[in-house]
């Protein structure tokens, strides 16, 4: 039985640090770290795709590694078009599968269901190359013409 790899336990690399397991940031510095708006981090709060560890005694939102690595995530899948739902059900699959108590029917159901959203992503992935090739050419005949002219 294949298993998802751990997250590291030294730490999450985003933008090119680490952050600690135990580190609890304010949104801010989130943000920041996963090179996010306070906007979309709130976005995805309100959605429900990621909530705050905890807040300070003035009611400042902290968020954890945890936050951090569904952010990147969410960054992830935004660009292929996933829709928030989507990426909701994506991250409680996830979540599932890290239960070690899971019953073992339940556990090759989530993987089928991250099997599919894999299947997904490959083929979103295959139609933005499909894109950026029309538009390489497009970039390419222009610059032809300019040359001529």
């Amino acid at each position: 039985m294949t298993e998802r790899p751990p997250e590291p336990t030294a730490g999450l690399l985003a933008r090119g640090r680490v952050v600690d397991d135990d580190l609890l940031l304010q949104i801010g510095a989130v943000a920041q770290l996963v090179d996010l708006s306070l906007r979309t981090v709130r976005h995805y709060e309100d959605a429900g795709l990621v909530r705050p560890a905890a807040r300070t005694a003035g009611g400042f939102r902290l968020y954890d590694h945890d936050t951090i690595a569904r952010l990147l995530l969410i960054k992830q899948m935004k660009p292929l078009g996933f829709t928030l739902e989507e990426m909701r059900l994506l991250i409680e699959t996830r979540d599932r599968l890290d239960d070690p108590s899971l019953d073992p029917d339940e556990r090759d159901n989530l993987r089928e269901r991250v099997a599919l959203f894999s299947a997904a992503a490959s083929e979103k992935v295959r139609g933005l190359r499909e894109q950026l090739a029309t538009a390489e050419a497009f970039a390419s005949t222009l610059q032809d013409d300019v040359l001529e002219i």
